[in-house]
């Protein structure tokens, strides 16, 4: 059993506000997805896990990117 998390740990889905974005954020996470640009795949995973989420919450910057999210038609309803 850990006692003291280590704070460097990358929270996998992070709580995300819609109101925390602009599309020029949205648009550069995006373009990381798109190309990849990551030292590990920790960091793809939570912009990816971004980018789900603003699509869930119904938030119209993740629109454009919706390809790079693979959603199927009943994912998470």
């Amino acid at each position: 059993m850990v006692d003291n998390p280590s704070k460097d740990l990358i929270v996998e889905a992070p709580e995300i506000d819609p109101k925390d974005f602009n599309a020029t954020d949205v648009a550069a996470i995006a373009d990381r997805l798109e190309r990849d640009d990551y030292d590990n795949a920790f960091e793809s995973l939570r912009d990816w896990h971004i980018l789900r989420s603003l699509a869930f919450k119904g938030s119209d910057l993740a629109e454009p990117y919706r390809h790079l999210l693979d959603l199927e038609a009943f994912d998470e309803c």
